[in-house]
């Protein structure tokens, strides 16, 4: 698990160059609560952005059960979904608008939504 990366993953960047190209400035893995980071944010906004793996957040469409030590990894998944829906509830208390999209969807219509969401704030 040790080589699997925290940020900059190949969704994430794809994202980030068209929320750049489109004239939008972000900060990149930011901290938004003790012990928990947005994979981008916008603070003026107070936008939060998560894009989260299929595998280790446990996508309806995509996630799939290993094979072995499935207690193990049921309980990991459990539990990221659960820090996920504390942290989104945490976040919009705080005055957050927090946007949480999956790894497959495709990164211009994440960018659009995104785009929205800034402005409109």
């Amino acid at each position: 698990m040790r080589s699997n990366k925290g940020r900059d993953t190949k969704p994430e960047l794809a994202v980030r160059r068209l929320l750049h190209a489109a004239g939008l400035r972000y900060r990149v893995n930011y901290t938004v609560l003790p012990r928990r980071t947005a994979d981008i944010a916008f603070t003026r906004a107070k936008v939060a952005v998560f894009i989260d793996g299929c595998y280790w957040h446990g996508c309806a469409e995509h996630y799939q059960r290993p094979a072995s030590n499935m207690e193990f990894w049921d309980a990991k998944v459990a539990a990221n979904r659960a820090r996920d829906l504390e942290t989104t509830a945490r976040l919009g208390a705080a005055g957050w608008t927090v946007l949480r999209f999956w790894e497959h969807e495709d990164a211009a219509e994440v960018a659009i939504a995104i785009a929205l969401a800034v402005r409109s704030t």
